[in-house]
């Protein structure tokens, strides 16, 4: 069987741009078991609830939701289970520095394959207020509203 060759999204959390002001983002490969990849491979993940924590210098990704591979029998694991990101040391030390500057915390973007490899992104973003929200909100309201004006008088 061929290697397949660029990326193919899994996940995506779109609840996360609202959420938050991404700054910086960093791709990283997570630890799985085989009955995982089959599971990701048939497009069954959900990172909603899901977040990234650091403990003892070591990146893990909590309530990543895996349902567990039909053909998976006693090899399926916990769907809910914590995993292992997998990121250089000299990454984690930069967001552990980072992680510990006022309001910062790592959300995970989406969910991917790259050329077989099973890739999570991550993103170091500080919290939005509720009046910020409101102001993303209004700033696509009028975007789309341009783009309806502008295509209107384009077809006219």
């Amino acid at each position: 069987m061929a290697k397949e060759k660029g990326t193919r999204l899994i996940a995506n959390n779109k609840k996360a741009y609202h959420d938050y002001f991404i700054e910086d983002t960093y791709e990283a490969g997570i630890a799985l078991v085989g009955t995982e990849v089959k599971s990701l491979r048939m497009g069954k993940c959900s990172i909603k609830e899901s977040f990234i924590g650091i403990e003892k210098e070591e990146v893990y990704i909590y309530h990543m939701h895996i349902s567990p591979y039909e053909k998976g029998n006693i090899f399926n694991k916990d769907p809910l289970r914590t995993r292992k990101l997998l990121l250089h040391r000299y990454e984690i030390n930069k967001l552990i520095g980072q992680q510990k500057m006022k309001g910062y915390t790592l959300v995970p973007l989406q969910v991917y394959f790259k050329d077989s490899l099973v890739k999570v992104e991550v993103g170091l973003a500080r919290g939005k207020k509720l009046y910020d929200k409101r102001e993303d909100i209004a700033k696509k309201d009028a975007k789309r509203e341009a783009e309806r004006d502008f295509k209107i008088r384009n077809l006219g």
